[in-house]
């Protein structure tokens, strides 16, 4: 569980980050406005994708230890 404490806030600071560092690029609005929202749908493919993977492996566990609950009760 601390680990994906300490993955959330390394993505949230590459995050904060990328976000200051575009809003002080030289560029025009629109430019910069374009790039925070790539960046800004980047990063919620990537959080949305981990998520699903988080789900997926919570389920095959889930799973796992639904199968071991059954066949320990069987062997009773």
């Amino acid at each position: 569980m601390e680990s994906n404490k300490v993955v959330v806030g390394v993505i949230a600071g590459v995050a904060i980050g990328a976000l200051v560092g575009v809003l002080f690029a030289p560029a025009k609005g629109s430019k910069t406005r374009k790039k925070v929202m790539n960046k800004a749908t980047a990063y919620k493919d990537e959080l949305q994708s981990k998520i699903e993977d988080l789900v997926h492996g919570v389920s095959e566990q889930y799973d796992s230890l639904l199968t071991d609950a059954h066949s320990a009760n069987s062997s009773l």
